[in-house]
């Protein structure tokens, strides 16, 4: 779903060209508000719970309920994302976290609120976030070309950044001026806003496939084989995560480093934030040429030992002036690594298996966040703000350097988008589709002196075809015969097996290519497909 709109082809490598689609800029608007409403949640609940508590494992067990739920609900978000309307699911998250907001509201008016029902309170809001990231980074790649997809991410960060200003300026002045009460009566009225808004838009109907719809736990096994089976999905999935795991420590304790300031308040605090997130927005502007210049693996390295270096640098700030620009830096430091490798992720992904990879990255996000908030608040309980940020910032360092060597992959140039250029078999006699096992067996002929580059071809076949869902797959060679070869896969019912042939993509096309090209044989490769006999 793209514009015609000449002007926006003239901006096509401005990191502003998304905003000239105009179903991306109303869904980014959208984006927008509900990120400040969770900054506002996020920001107001912290402070909550300094007045409740002075317990440092206490104020980070905010974050932690706050990130665990995507944790805990990533990967079944991911599935539904995928095999449901994702408009309606996206629709339906933002009139959850309203009505979440809502009932932490009602428990502060009434005076019911204590540590433990903040918590809880926070957990539920924490759930609508696990429903809503995945099906809106499904959604990014229907907006806009496939080549401008890099400025779009970024330009999410953005919008997640100016709401880390927006939110805690508005939570700060509220809770100041009115009463934390209210900060969560804005918060559900914006979200109600939010959900209108994605009611008024009208998705753009893609080609139905003639498929039933996947079943939700086939959907999710499938999800998990895909990523398991993807090298840079591997990669990015354990760098975000040990990345979030030492970079939350600032965010998580940021409340009691703001305290332990002179004059420390509720405004040191909305400011320290506030220039985090500033730093972030600056850095959408440079984040595309560093991509172009350097290696995006070169790029995280970099950005991750600076943001290290900067968590040092503000828990021992003696006032905000040393703090303020540190954090200014670290949001750009903290920005251009998580959005190097989100696009790394996200152009590693087909559509048909979008929202469950990306939920699965969101997991690594939201699973380090989660643990690394409770570890580092427990080590500063046990010793003290200052040792505990400086050790997750040495463990940032050394885990950065430690999967250095895992690349990260994804590229515009390669092309994961449907093929549709073959069509299913047709079966020979009548059965139930969703019978199965189905084995089916390739045989190929090879010259003898090309084995070693067909099984490389191979072993990359046979990856893909484990990703598309395939249960099993192995190559086999004739011990009598050296050029004779036969590859074996095991689906798991005719319906499944099917589903292959919607799930192929052009970069899949190539590689086939590649196979036939050392075929020859004088009849193509002989391919028989055989059901499992029933009792």
């Amino acid at each position: 779903m793209t514009s015609d709109d000449p002007s926006a082809a003239k901006t096509s490598s401005s990191p502003w060209a998304p905003l000239f689609e105009p179903v991306f800029r109303r869904l980014w608007a959208v984006w927008l508000v509900a990120n400040t409403c969770m900054w506002m949640n996020d920001v107001a609940a912290a402070w909550l719970m300094t007045s409740l508590t002075t317990s440092p494992v206490m104020v980070a067990l905010v974050q932690t309920a706050s990130t665990l739920p995507v944790f805990m609900l990533g990967l079944p978000s991911g599935a539904l994302a995928d095999i449901v309307d994702r408009r309606r699911f996206f629709m339906v998250t933002q009139f959850w976290v309203a009505g979440s907001a809502t009932l932490l509201c009602l428990a502060i008016l009434s005076g019911a609120i204590n540590p433990t029902l903040l918590l809880l309170l926070v957990f539920a809001n924490g759930i609508g976030l696990a429903l809503r990231w995945p099906v809106y980074s499904a959604l990014i790649p229907e907006l806009v070309p496939r080549s401008q997809l890099p400025q779009a991410l970024a330009l999410n960060g953005v919008g997640m950044n100016a709401s880390r200003i927006i939110g805690p300026v508005v939570a700060g002045a509220l809770i100041a001026g009115a009463g934390t009460a209210w900060v969560f009566v804005l918060n559900a009225a914006l979200s109600i806003v939010a959900g209108l808004v994605i009611l008024t838009w009208r998705r753009e109907r893609k080609t139905a496939s003639s498929l039933p719809g996947e079943r939700f736990l086939g959907a999710m096994r499938v999800g998990v084989q895909y990523v398991r089976k993807s090298p840079p999905m591997r990669a990015a999935l354990i760098r975000i995560s040990l990345f979030f795991a030492q970079s939350t420590a600032l965010l998580a304790l940021l409340p009691l480093i703001a305290m332990q300031m002179p004059g420390g308040s509720a405004g040191t605090f909305t400011v320290l934030l506030a220039a985090m997130g500033a730093g972030a927005i600056v850095s959408a502007i440079f984040i595309p040429r560093w991509r172009r210049k350097y290696p995006h693996d070169r790029v995280v390295l970099a950005g991750s030992s600076v943001l290290a270096v900067l968590m040092v640098v503000v828990v021992h700030a003696p006032n905000l002036w040393v703090a303020i620009p540190a954090m200014v830096v670290s949001g750009i430091a903290w920005l251009t690594v998580a959005n190097t490798i989100s696009v790394s992720a996200q152009l590693s992904l087909p559509d048909w298996v979008r929202a469950r990879g990306m939920s699965t990255f969101q997991m690594g996000i939201m699973g380090g966040g989660a643990l690394g908030a409770a570890v580092w608040g427990q080590v500063a309980s046990m010793t003290d703000l200052r040792t505990s940020v400086t050790l997750a910032a040495v463990t940032g360092v050394l885990a950065a350097w430690l999967t250095r060597d895992m690349k990260l992959g994804g590229t515009v140039a390669e092309d994961l988008t449907p093929s549709r250029q073959f069509t299913p078999p047709v079966p020979g006699w009548e059965f139930d589709p969703r019978d199965g096992p189905v084995l089916t067996t390739i045989e190929y002929r090879i010259d003898p002196a090309n084995a070693e580059e067909f099984r490389r071809v191979m072993q990359e076949t046979g990856r893909r075809r484990l990703s598309r869902g395939a249960l099993s797959w192995e190559l086999f060679r004739d011990v009598k015969d050296p050029g004779r070869f036969i590859e074996y896969m095991i689906d798991e019912s005719w319906l499944e097996h099917v589903r292959h042939f919607d799930r192929l993509t052009y970069s899949d096309e190539l590689l086939r290519d590649r196979r036939l090209s050392m075929h020859i044989g004088e009849e193509p490769p002989r391919i028989t497909r055989s059901i499992a006999d029933a009792d």
